[in-house]
């Protein structure tokens, strides 16, 4: 099994370096995402998008938009379309992240249960994925493969790693790293995987211990573009979820947080999630910016149709010379 230890220091060109070891992720100091890395697959300045849209009211997903049913910005500057596709075989390389803290003993079952029936129906020829659970630290279960069996195997290894307090007052528990194994899993693991990438996370998304900083996942996963989904599990005794958080990820890169208070919701939100994988409008265009600067980018997908809803990134970073 692979291993990645990460050694994180602050410098004017931050670097972070992988380790083959044991089972085990670490961060043990604090470092900014490498500013070589792409954010999303670039020939010249050609910008690629993945786009889901739904019925404002109903919810639905739409799925029989044309081309010119969408217009978008870049920096406020109105960008020409130049590719559209339906096309939802394009293969997906899945990343599966599982909370094991204390604060989620009591749907772990569940969460094993559903994440299994997930990427049965999910996936399809071509399709990759991995299992990582965190804690106070990030452990790579299952590498990337196609092999159902390994994939289940991978997701009923995990187990709560974090002591839970006993009593009617539990305390805090010491540490659960969701910011930095978000950071490996994008900037590690998808980064150089082939087609659309995405990170779905069962999580409370309270963050204790982490080195890095929510803005720095949001970036690695900006850069390796990979869209985050998030289903929020969070249990009132402690501390309940931090929403806020999760939106803030998932919404910068073209995600959804869903919120779960139950085994039935749970299922139901893994198959949300399903079906907006294979909903998905692919869009590009030619930059007007053409500064290879690395500098960030924001981004607007929207349609001519003002009952619809569009989610997509919120931006890119550039490609630097």
């Amino acid at each position: 099994m692979q291993v990645y230890r990460i050694g994180l220091i602050l410098c004017a060109v931050a670097t972070a370096t992988a380790a083959l070891g044991s089972a085990r992720f670490a961060a043990h100091a604090s470092q900014a995402p490498q500013e070589s890395q792409q954010p999303i697959r670039v020939q010249v300045n050609l910008v690629n998008l993945f786009a889901t849209v739904r019925d404002k009211h109903s919810k639905k997903i739409i799925s029989n938009l044309e081309q010119g049913d969408f217009k978008i910005t870049e920096d406020g500057v109105d960008q020409k379309i130049t590719s559209f596709s339906r096309d939802s075989t394009l293969p997906v390389t899945l990343g599966l992240l599982i909370d094991t803290s204390g604060s989620e003993q009591d749907m772990l079952g569940a969460e094993q249960d559903a994440a299994t029936r997930f990427l049965l129906r999910v996936m399809r020829k071509d399709d990759l994925a991995m299992v990582i659970s965190f804690d106070t630290d990030a452990d790579l279960l299952q590498d990337f493969t196609d092999d159902q069996s390994r994939l289940n195997r991978a997701i009923h290894r995990t187990r709560i790693n974090a002591p839970v307090a006993q009593g009617p007052f539990p305390t805090s528990i010491p540490g659960t790293v969701f910011y930095d194994a978000v950071y490996l899993a994008c900037h590690d693991e998808l980064a150089d995987q082939p087609g659309r990438r995405a990170l779905i996370v069962v999580t409370d998304a309270q963050d204790e211990g982490s080195r890095l900083k929510v803005e720095d996942a949001i970036e690695a996963a900006q850069r390796s573009d990979t869209v985050v989904h998030i289903l929020l599990v969070a249990d009132p005794h402690f501390g309940g979820g931090n929403e806020g958080v999760a939106k803030k990820l998932t919404d910068e890169t073209g995600g959804r947080t869903i919120v779960v208070r139950s085994e039935k919701k749970l299922a139901e939100a893994f198959d949300e999630i399903s079906e907006e994988l294979r909903s998905q409008y692919t869009l590009g265009y030619y930059s007007t910016n053409s500064k290879r600067d690395g500098g960030y980018r924001k981004v607007k997908v929207d349609t001519t149709h003002k009952d619809l809803d569009v989610l997509s990134r919120r931006g890119y970073y550039a490609p630097k010379n």
